[in-house]
């Protein structure tokens, strides 16, 4: 049974099932590299009572398959799992996660990063937080754009 590399939900995930999936019966994996986003209780200098994810259907599971694609024509990778949430979350909640196989952890390593750049600036999500001073749409940050252009990419952000 084939699992999708892609799954964009409201529901919280489990990191450890996720990964046992990615990795089954496939003996060539030597090395597992995760990453997990969670909700801060502040950011730019304000509370965060909660956040909102929106997202267009379909066509942010297709740029992110593109980025996939992306990754394993520059990583020596086995596989790929990427979970984005939408919806009302909270602080502590799970955002996402970005799973990597491959045979040797470089490679595993580099791709997760690689990916976690691509998404945070790529990927079709639009944020708003729940702050005492109101709601407000989080706007893309100069960093995140340098941080893929270190990959070679010099898109604007979604």
């Amino acid at each position: 049974m084939s699992v999708a590399r892609v799954s964009i939900q409201t529901a919280d995930f489990d990191l450890s099932e996720e990964v046992a999936t990615l990795r089954a019966g496939d003996k060539r994996v030597g090395a597992v590299c995760s990453f997990v986003g969670t909700v801060r209780d502040r950011n730019d200098g304000s509370t965060i009572a909660s956040m909102e994810l929106e997202h267009y259907p379909g066509m942010t599971e297709k740029s992110i398959e593109a980025m996939i694609d992306e990754a394993h024509k520059r990583f020596d990778i086995l596989g790929v799992r990427v979970i984005h949430r939408v919806g009302l979350l909270q602080p502590l909640d799970q955002i996402m996660m970005v799973a990597v196989v491959s045979a040797h952890r470089g490679q595993s390593f580099e791709a997760c990063e690689f990916l976690m750049d691509y998404l945070k600036t790529q990927a079709p999500f639009w944020k708003k937080e729940q702050t005492p001073e109101g709601a407000r749409w989080v706007d893309a940050r100069v960093a995140d754009d340098a941080a893929l252009a270190r990959w070679g990419i010099t898109s604007p952000n979604a």
